[in-house]
């Protein structure tokens, strides 16, 4: 196991998992320039590197994240609220664009740009405690961090307004209701179980896994003509991969295919 622990992030590493834990603890993980940065530098590295094939991104103390800092509104000018909501904006393309499952495992509080965090990601994993919340309204301010996109795609149009002009917060059984939570877990085994998922999925076939999230998410802009020439092409490309000959060859054999061999020798040959 490596870790890395920078003021406001802590990164570690294990077996095929990078945990970014978003590390502000005083403040329930409220934004930091320092924390987006860091968070941007570990998805390119994350981008970069073989042995990461999940990515699980949680916050310290009692809650997930809140979102925006309250003790820094008000007091921004334009110009620096623009410059950064751009650098949020880079991070959720960053998230977007890798190629790798990213999972979300909340607990206690997803409130703001926090929640739209939470949304950027693959999976949603919460502890029962959790609740949900888009209070931008109560501030006189419009959702940032990709929720105006997200959220209408996820609930549709007239449920999402309402969510977004109400601010009102949801439970972790509506969420769960409404689709925006996958599992709901205990709160006192609840790591356990988001390794335990995070660690199966580290286990599949991380080729097919990149484009199964790269073409679900093309889909809400593309045809059903475009997408089934994206999957026609992506189909042939990758049936010659080493995944797919170890998967067919596992079914073969009638055992669980071991997808990790394929990355371990790719690793082992560039050094």
């Amino acid at each position: 196991m490596r870790n890395n622990q920078s003021e406001d992030l802590i990164i570690t590493r294990n077996e095929g998992l990078m945990h970014l834990t978003l590390n502000r603890p005083d403040s329930l993980n409220a934004f930091s320039p320092e924390m987006i940065i860091d968070l941007k530098n570990a998805l390119k590295l994350a981008k970069n590197d073989k042995t990461i094939r999940v990515v699980i991104l949680s916050g310290a103390g009692r809650s997930f994240s809140s979102g925006g800092d309250v003790k820094t509104m008000g007091k921004k000018e334009p110009l620096e609220a623009y410059d950064h909501i751009g650098e949020l904006n880079e991070l959720i393309l960053l998230m977007r664009d890798l190629e790798k499952p990213i999972i979300a495992a909340v607990h206690g509080f997803a409130a703001g740009a926090g929640f739209n965090l939470a949304l950027a990601c693959d999976i949603i994993l919460a502890a029962e405690n959790s609740k949900f919340a888009l209070s931008f309204s109560k501030v006189g301010l419009i959702s940032d961090g990709g929720g105006l996109y997200f959220l209408p795609r996820l609930l549709g149009p007239y449920r999402a307004k309402e969510l977004l002009f109400s601010a009102e917060p949801i439970t972790v059984e509506e969420a769960h209701a409404l689709g925006i939570v996958n599992h709901i877990y205990p709160l006192d085994d609840f790591q356990d179980k988001v390794d335990e998922f995070a660690n199966k999925l580290a286990s599949g076939p991380s080729i097919a896994y990149g484009f199964i999230k790269k073409i679900t998410d093309q889909s809400f802009n593309s045809t059903l003509d475009e997408i089934l020439e994206q999957e026609r092409i992506t189909q042939a490309t990758i049936i010659s991969t080493e995944d797919h000959e170890e998967g067919v060859q596992a079914f073969k054999e009638k055992r669980q295919p071991n997808f990790g061999k394929t990355i371990a020798k790719s690793v082992n040959t560039n050094h």
